[in-house]
C-alpha cells in the first residue's frame, strides 16, 4: 500500500477498497492484520484474508482475530475472582445455606 500524504491507512478504509476491488458482498468477511509501516513512511505492507461467508470465517479464523473484528464475543459468566469467592463462601456454609451461596454467584 502506498500512502505518501498519510501516516497510516485505517483497516476500515482498506477493507472498503478491497470490497470494491474483489466484489465482496460483506465487509466483515475481510480480515486485515499484521501491517507494518516501512521506514520513512509512505508505504505499508500487511496481510489480508477474504472469506466467502461469516460462517467460513468463524470456522477458520483464530478466536483473537474474531474478537478483534467484533464477530465473536468472549465467554460469558463469572470471572475468576468471583468463582473463587463463591467457592470460599461455600466452604464456610452447611446445608441449605450452601445452595444459597452458590445461587448468589460472584455477588456478595
Amino acid at each position: 500500500i502506498i500512502h505518501p500524504s498519510m501516516a497510516n491507512v485505517s483497516k476500515k478504509d482498506l477493507a472498503e477498497k478491497l470490497k470494491s476491488m474483489y466484489k465482496v458482498h460483506d465487509v466483515q468477511c475481510i480480515q486485515l492484520f499484521g501491517f507494518k509501516t516501512a521506514f520513512g513512511g509512505g508505504r505499508s505492507s500487511g496481510f489480508g484474508l477474504i472469506y466467502e461467508s461469516l460462517d467460513k470465517m468463524k470456522k477458520f479464523e483464530p478466536k483473537y482475530r474474531l474478537k478483534r473484528a467484533g464477530v465473536d464475543t468472549g465467554k460469558a459468566g463469572a470471572g475468576r475472582r468471583g468463582k473463587k469467592d463463591t467457592k470460599n463462601r461455600m466452604k464456610k456454609t452447611r446445608g441449605k445455606e450452601k445452595s444459597k451461596a452458590r445461587a448468589s454467584g460472584g455477588k456478595k
